[in-house]
């Protein structure tokens, strides 16, 4: 146990966002579209949430194989008719980045591309591999020449060497060796390609727009361009879409789906549907179910924003205590926007958040917020709001507490970096500094699912974070060799 006191650094009281959980990416794809190009940047503009580091698209003419690809916001290269100009033919695949593996440099930047023997064959994925460390000690040792430092190189290499004679097969041969969470679109001379991890942990849609198919990793990506939902993508499921249609494959065990917790929580768009439920809907219950478990006395109920919003208004339902919004958000800075200077970095918060008074002065005021990572934020949001004139300041969040690191795609710090793991609730609440300190309970989260509660043996959902159960193996971590696959068919 330490002091109490969290490590936080000149950088980490400036930039905000160093202290929220970031997802690793989002992928999209269509096949069939003469505007092919063009629809991808659309749909990469609503998965925006999920990656602002970097994207790409690769698009294919029935020639040759076109790629852009930029580090930075989507619509600040691929809005430009002159870039997708570049990109002629109708089917491509697109990705939007923010890294957990590799560095912030463009030949990191997906969709990966290489020409085999069969023809060319690009790939964009979300998640992360548990072994792709060592997969590339592997690969390397035999041979293989790797051009960047991203865990998804791993695929390419793998289908390149595989000996099936069908693309898919070989595609399918690749996936037996990885393990951790993805989801997958590739495409092919012929095909566009897309595939889940056994366990479903990161989403993938199937959509269609006027006879063409597309992938997405979310409902939001349809609904922009004007697409219908057709279906989830199912886990362990490889979909196949060509001029013929869509063929399902099932290549591996069949094992009940542990889709990741905090799609819900946190990544997924408040106006996508993930599995069947409304993402809004269940942070709305999140919040009313965080007023049953953890009430208090109060005035006013004010969300953190943007993430807090949903679970406030379930909270301020449920306790019957007004809603305000007691924080406004800045929009228009970004994570770039990072002065040297001391002075601006004491300014910190107030560049993204701002109190507003008048609904805060000299009321007990309860803060929502969807989780606590570091718990750098949460100091300077609570000092703001009490220099604001708040009487009483009560914390609660709509998640319980994170307490170990993810190794499936999401941007964890080490464990010890992390706030819960190394306090007790209230070392939490006074380093904090608020007068109240309550969490959502793991059972909680579970029925605001709509869940009875949480199976101890096989969980619903992929919630290490907050449990320590592991869905997969964790080979990069432990060192151990042993496949995914095995340790589903032991489990079965």
């Amino acid at each position: 146990m330490d002091d109490g006191q969290a490590d936080l650094t000149d950088e980490d009281s400036f930039d905000l966002d160093a202290d929220r959980l970031r997802e690793e990416c989002g992928v999209f794809g269509i096949f069939g579209h003469p505007e092919a190009a063009a629809i991808t940047a659309l749909g990469l503009h609503a998965l925006q949430h999920r990656g602002q580091e970097a994207a790409g698209i690769v698009a294919f003419d029935g020639q040759r194989y076109n790629s852009e690809r930029r580090l930075g916001l989507v619509g600040d290269h691929f809005s430009k008719a002159s870039t997708i100009d570049r990109l002629p033919g109708t089917a491509a695949i697109g990705h939007v980045r923010y890294s957990t593996t590799g560095e912030t440099i463009l030949r990191n930047v997906q969709p990966l591309f290489a020409e085999l023997s069969s023809g060319g064959f690009a790939v964009a994925h979300n998640g992360n591999l548990t072994n792709g460390l060592t997969l590339r000690r592997e690969l390397v040792r035999e041979g293989a020449l790797y051009q960047s430092t991203s865990d998804t190189e791993a695929i390419l290499h793998l289908v390149a060497r595989s000996r099936k004679p069908r693309i898919t097969e070989r595609f399918i041969d690749a996936l037996r060796e990885l393990e951790g969470a993805y989801s997958l679109v590739a495409l092919t001379n012929k095909k566009l390609i897309g595939a889940r991890d056994p366990l479903g942990i990161r989403p993938l849609v199937l959509g269609q727009l006027n006879g063409c198919y597309i992938l997405a990793s979310e409902t939001c990506a349809l609904d922009i361009i004007g697409a219908h939902f057709v279906r989830d993508i199912e886990n362990g499921e490889i979909v196949v879409i060509s001029e013929d249609g869509v063929e399902s494959l099932h290549p591996f065990p069949r094992t009940p789906a542990r889709p990741c917790i905090f799609e819900y929580i946190y990544f997924a768009r408040p106006d996508s549907v993930v599995h069947g439920r409304s993402v809004y809907d269940v942070r709305k219950a999140m919040g009313a179910q965080l007023a049953r478990e953890m009430p208090v006395d109060a005035d006013v109920i004010v969300p953190v924003p943007d993430s807090g919003v949903p679970a406030g208004i379930g909270y301020a339902q449920t306790s019957g205590i007004p809603f305000e919004l007691g924080i406004i958000r800045n929009h228009y800075v970004g994570r770039t926007f990072i002065q040297p200077t001391q002075t601006v970095r004491e300014l910190g918060v107030r560049l993204k958040h701002n109190a507003n008074r008048s609904v805060i002065e000299g009321k007990r005021v309860v803060l929502i917020d969807d989780s606590i990572v570091r718990g750098t934020t949460s100091v300077k949001i609570v000092q703001m709001i009490r220099e604001a004139g708040a009487k009483e300041v009560h914390f609660r969040i709509s998640s319980p507490p994170i307490t170990h690191p993810d190794y499936y795609g999401i941007d964890t710090p080490e464990r010890d970096k992390l706030l819960a793991a190394t306090h007790t609730l209230e070392e939490m609440r006074q380093y904090i500094g608020c007068d109240s300190l309550a969490f959502l309970s793991v059972e909680g989260i579970y029925r605001a699912m709509g869940e009875q509660g949480r199976d101890p043996l096989r969980p619903q959902f992929t919630d290490h974070c907050f449990t320590g159960q592991y869905p997969t193996h964790l080979t990069d971590v432990s060192g151990e060799t042993k496949t995914q696959l095995s340790l589903l068919a032991e489990a079965g």
